[in-house]
């Protein structure tokens, strides 16, 4: 059993884009679902979906990743930075720059799930999930 299950998506997400592999499959979570959809959002994987397989008691989430025309990875780097042993929350006055702008800081607020630049717009500090670049 897994305990920090948005680690364990982006452990999964970060090794199967180094295999250059097409989909990953893990169990879905609320949360992991949300960090999908801002992913998506971003242009950093091709697509997601969540279904329901026979014979298991959760429902599976399935990443679609996504590779240049040439084949390189579009997604260069997933950092996890808040763990369930050390909490890092920050006022929007510190919310974090990943590369200057080039990158996403994933942000869990009151209001939801959202990127950095979504947290400053709404004026929102919170809990700093992962950098993605």
């Amino acid at each position: 059993m897994v305990n920090d299950t948005i680690a364990d998506m982006l452990t999964r997400i970060r090794n199967a884009n180094l295999m250059h592999n097409k989909t990953v499959f893990l169990p879905t979570t609320k949360m992991n679902e949300k960090i999908c959809e801002i992913l998506k959002k971003e242009g950093f994987i091709a697509d997601y979906a969540v279904a329901q397989e026979e014979k298991k008691p959760y429902k599976t989430l399935t990443i679609t990743l996504k590779y240049t025309a040439h084949g390189e990875r579009v997604l260069s780097g997933l950092k996890r930075i808040s763990k369930p042993g050390l909490r890092i929350t920050v006022p929007v006055s510190k919310l974090p720059k990943v590369l200057n702008g080039l990158g996403i800081a994933i942000i869990s607020t009151s209001k939801g799930v959202m990127t950095d630049k979504e947290a400053r717009k709404n004026n929102m500090g919170g809990e700093v999930l992962a950098y993605v670049w």
